[in-house]
């Protein structure tokens, strides 16, 4: 019979239990045997329900107090010099230093994990770079697995993927590039150096009797060099003949058809390919598939909520039934990405519960999958019967579409998207306008979310409070926040977000089209946690959204008011989206509520309106043949969602934890008045794109990381901004932090943006500035 499996379960818990044992950890409020307490019963648990779906082969060493890939470079021994760590194994405050910085010494970069709203540690490479075994974690949790009696199948992120989205600091300490898409890399040699740690590490597992080992290798589906293909097949080489156990090379988030004859030669295990993203692909492999090789068939969508169409599923793994137990059914992915568990979802309408399936469900999926292949398909039919009914009751059902949203999104035209002058004109408007000093100082939108804000929110939501004492209390915060901005002296100032619960929840509550769940949670990064909306139907605003609590802070004070929008790409990149329509015609209906939103703030007197996308390059595809496809329409979508404003009102967006090099004629091509980016992690490194392409518009580099609760000094921030004073022509730059500050505390805020109006005011005398 074939065999069931998972690639990876997500480790938060059904409770979030594990980012309140982190933080009460980082807080000083629980010791390290608490946290580690925590950990064990939350893999446990999750050991056991898998077993329990009756998967047949479960993953260990998925689950990470922080992230997957720094639990990586403390198992090669990678820490940064900066750390201050001198060999031996990696303490849980090494750890916790490189994933959120010390006092004295910033977090390793973060960055999207491929196109996925995920945030991994980028690994750090230098010359002086050397690995050795310094993390027993996988060998240790896999030794929990089964002494439970859980039939486990370690997991390793490989040694390509690691060496490919890592970056190289050369011996000036000089950031080069930014993974992933660098063009600057490690050199390829690293690699071979990383390989007798993994030999130790897969060796130590073979004595454990463990016979496979999951090798995940996802960047083979990115755009490979001829040397790159050798490097891997060299290093598989190596790991076989050093006595590796069976390793399954695992691909995912699009295809590997292109290298298929090179993946076949290779001599692993077996090999596992994501038909959810890329089901043409299989037709490269099965024709002449080894006999001597299992091939994992990943048809279960591991990153989005709906249900299976398991008749489809079948009709792909049915022709490759006779493999037996070759033949592995999987998920496409690991179900990080998805929520754990619908059975928590007690307020979902029954219809629309009906066509959704969590991790624990997706596990269900695989697992009849499975059944139907050999003599128990009997046993599965009404499953079948089951996703068949709900695929039909969403195909047909009168929610999805709306007629009037469909006509709008048809009738756009070219002036849709322009402004109704070129940037040179508007800038004279809005400088006339605004009467902004020379490096003007702003933030990115949000403020903290004090535990007053979380009580009100909370409080109104089980109607112990109603909707105008909710109301008041959310503006007695935004009070705050605009004096608060005001004694630091911030040139533009920003309400601080108090009413909103995410950037993209907030806003998918309000428009049609969206639904919402209770305990829907999935990972961000460390103990960051979202909860996306689930775009089932045609996206359109009933009513305005923000104009309300702009208008109030603007009240408020004589200096201009951001108001705070989530762009339409970066919404549906954030959300779980419906499968039934190109995510084009989504991403449409989302700008043209957005325009209706952008144009009512104007109307309110609000003069400076952000538009949030950071997920503009996370959305890109991983081959680069399609990205130009791709970002037409995120362009045309954006530029929808601005262009409806006069010349004099300034057009801002935001980006965060992107590589622009090779998409820098896009970005401009958003014509967004000021784009503020994410660049303090890389020491300004980002700023390279604009060196040689001259970016017409205004640009506010970030100069401190809000991901971590280090204050940086004043000298710290004027640096970054000499360095970025270098790169753009001074007259263009903006002063901002990294990103939002919604996670921050205001003891740590106050004193950062006060130090960063310093830096500011540093550069106008240094640049003979009258201010």
């Amino acid at each position: 019979m074939a065999i069931a499996h998972n690639l990876g379960f997500p480790r938060i818990g059904h409770k979030r239990e594990l980012k309140r044992a982190l933080e009460h950890f980082w807080s000083g409020q629980a010791d390290a045997t608490a946290l580690a307490e925590t950990a064990w019963l939350l893999r446990k648990r999750h050991w056991e329900l898998q077993r329990d779906a009756g998967l047949d082969l479960i993953p260990a060493g998925d689950f990470s107090l922080y992230d997957h890939m720094l639990d990586t470079v403390a198992m090669l021994g990678a820490v940064p010099e900066r750390y201050g760590w001198h060999g031996g194994d990696v303490d849980l405050a090494t750890y916790f230093a490189m994933a959120r910085g010390t006092n004295t010494q910033p977090a390793m970069e973060m960055t999207k994990w491929f196109d996925t709203n995920y945030h991994y540690i980028v690994p750090e490479f230098t010359p002086r770079s050397a690995f050795a075994l310094s993390s027993t974690k996988l060998i240790d949790e896999t030794k929990e697995a089964l002494a439970l009696g859980i039939a486990a199948k370690p997991v390793l992120v490989g040694p390509f993927t690691f060496w490919r989205l890592g970056k190289w600091r050369a011996e000036n300490d000089r950031v080069n590039s930014t993974a992933p898409g660098a063009a600057h890399l490690a050199p390829l040699e690293l690699i071979d150096q990383m390989i007798p740690v993994y030999a130790q590490v897969l060796g130590q597992l073979k004595r454990l009797g463990v016979t496979w080992v999951q090798m995940d290798e996802p960047a083979l589906a990115l755009d490979l060099r001829p040397e790159w293909l050798k490097a891997v097949r060299h290093a598989y080489a190596t790991l076989v003949a050093e006595g590796a156990p069976n390793l399954l090379l695992t691909t995912y988030f699009d295809a590997v058809d292109d290298v298929a004859a090179e993946l076949l030669d290779l001599p692993v295990g077996g090999l596992h390919l994501d038909l959810v993203r890329a089901p043409k692909q299989l037709a490269a492999f099965a024709k002449a598939y080894p006999k001597d090789k299992t091939l994992s068939l990943g048809v279960i969508d591991g990153r989005n909520v709906w249900r299976a169409d398991l008749d489809a599923a079948l009709k792909l793994v049915q022709p490759l039934a006779d493999m037996g137990d070759r033949l592995w059914v999987a998920p496409s992915c690991s179900l990080l990405h998805t929520p754990i568990d619908l059975d928590q979802e007690t307020k979902l309408d029954a219809e629309l519960k009906s066509w959704l399936a969590f991790s624990a469900q997706k596990l269900g999926e695989v697992v009849a999958l499975k059944r139907a292949l050999g003599p128990q398909a009997a046993e599965v039919a009404e499953i079948f019967t089951g996703a068949r009914g709900a695929r039909q009751s969403r195909a047909t059902s009168a929610r999805i579409h709306d007629p009037a949203v469909e006509r709008r999104e048809a009738a756009l035209g070219d002036r849709d998207t322009r402004r109704a002058s070129a940037f040179p004109t508007r800038r004279l408007a809005q400088r006339a306008r605004l009467d902004l000093p020379m490096f003007p100082t702003t933030t990115i939108g949000s403020f903290p979310q004090t535990s007053a804000i979380r009580e009100a929110r909370a409080k109104f939501k089980k109607g112990e409070i109603d909707a105008a004492e909710y109301d008041r209390r959310i503006n007695s915060e935004i009070a705050h926040a605009v004096s608060e901005q005001e004694n630091i002296g911030l040139d533009v100032l920003v309400h601080g977000e108090a009413e909103r619960n995410d950037m993209v929840e907030y806003f998918g509550e309000q428009l049609n089209g969206f639904a919402f769940t209770q305990h829907g949670w999935v990972q961000s990064y460390g103990s960051r946690y979202v909860k996306p909306p689930i775009i089932f139907g045609d996206v359109s605003r009933p009513h305005p959204m923000t104009v309300a609590w702009s208008s109030y802070a603007q009240s408020l004070t004589v200096k201009p008011m951001k108001g705070m929008l989530t762009g339409p790409v970066t919404i549906l990149q954030w959300s779980f989206v419906r499968d039934d329509q190109p995510r084009s015609d989504t991403a449409l209906q989302i700008a043209l509520a957005i325009r209706d939103e952008v144009v009512d703030l104007e109307r309110a007197g609000i003069k400076v309106i952000q538009i949030d996308e950071p997920a503009i390059r996370e959305g890109l595809p991983l081959k680069r043949a399609q990205w130009a496809a791709y970002l037409r329409w995120a362009v045309k979508a954006f530029r929808v969602a601005s262009a409806g404003v006069r010349d004099e009102t300034q057009i801002h967006t935001h980006m965060c934890y992107s590589e622009f090099n090779d998409i820098i004629d896009s970005i401009a091509a958003m014509d967004a008045d000021v784009i503020t980016i994410e660049s303090s992690r890389s020491d300004m490194e980002i700023l390279e794109a604009f060196r040689d392409f001259k970016y017409p518009n205004e640009i506010g580099p970030g100069v401190y990381d809000i991901h971590s609760p280090r204050v940086p000094s004043a000298d710290e921030m004027t640096s970054l901004l000499e360095k970025a004073a270098a790169v753009v022509p001074a007259d263009q730059l903006w002063v901002n932090p990294d990103c939002g500050l919604k996670t921050r505390r205001w003891e740590e805020v106050v004193p950062a943006l006060t130090r960063m109006v310093e830096a500011a005011q540093r550069l106008r005398m240094r640049f003979s500035v009258k201010v």
